[in-house]
């Protein structure tokens, strides 16, 4: 019996490996030149499987002007190949090697706006469906991310919207980190927001 040994130290790896979640750029497909945009996403809980977590980024917003013409590139265009995007999370490879996370994105149509208060927000509206708000998730550092159940995802999209921001609708980032991760470390994805007027592209990457 011939035992194929590259792959199993391939499969070993993913199993113990990083994976990160950056995204690389987004363009804007609406006729309007200025935004005040900021993300929020929902993860996988990396302890709990019961539970997911929520955040809210960057604060207060990303600012987009006429002269960027709709398009913003998290990895600068003149920069070497390998460089890095826009930092979103980071865990230990699940054990089943999949992965759930949903994207939203927002335009604030305010001067000033507070993460936290967003946070505090969706957890009021979610009620018994949202614990605790806490710090150090992800790899991000001090940024807050709720606590929630897995149950309360369906709800998120339509508390997103009673917030007087303009929605973009969300992407499904969801990954399964199967034989295209066994021949390379980084794969990119894009997709269109779900209400056709904003388009991402992502990457994943894997990391022992």
């Amino acid at each position: 019996m011939v035992i194929h040994t590259e792959k199993l130290t391939n499969k070993y790896y993913l199993t113990m490996a990083k994976i990160k979640l950056e995204f690389e750029k987004l363009t804007i497909l609406r006729p309007k030149e200025r935004w005040q945009l900021y993300f929020v996403i929902v993860a996988e809980h990396p302890e709990d499987h019961d539970k997911m977590v929520l955040t809210t980024t960057p604060e207060p917003y990303i600012r987009l002007t006429p002269r960027q013409k709709n398009v913003l590139n998290f990895v600068p265009e003149a920069s070497d190949d390998g460089a890095d995007g826009l930092f979103v999370l980071e865990r230990d490879m699940p054990e089943d090697r999949r992965i759930k996370v949903r994207v939203y994105l927002r335009h604030c149509r305010k001067h000033t706006r507070s993460a936290g208060e967003m946070l505090q927000q969706v957890k009021g509206q979610l009620g018994k469906h949202a614990f605790d708000i806490v710090g150090d998730m992800l790899g991000a550092g001090a940024l807050p991310w709720l606590v929630i159940s897995k149950e309360a995802l369906p709800l998120i999209g339509g508390i997103l919207r009673s917030i007087k921001d303009r929605d973009f609708g969300f992407v499904s980032m969801d990954e399964e980190f199967d034989e295209e991760f066994e021949t390379q470390t980084e794969l990119d994805r894009m997709n269109n927001f779900s209400t056709g007027d904003a388009r991402i592209v992502w990457s994943w990457s894997v990391d022992e």
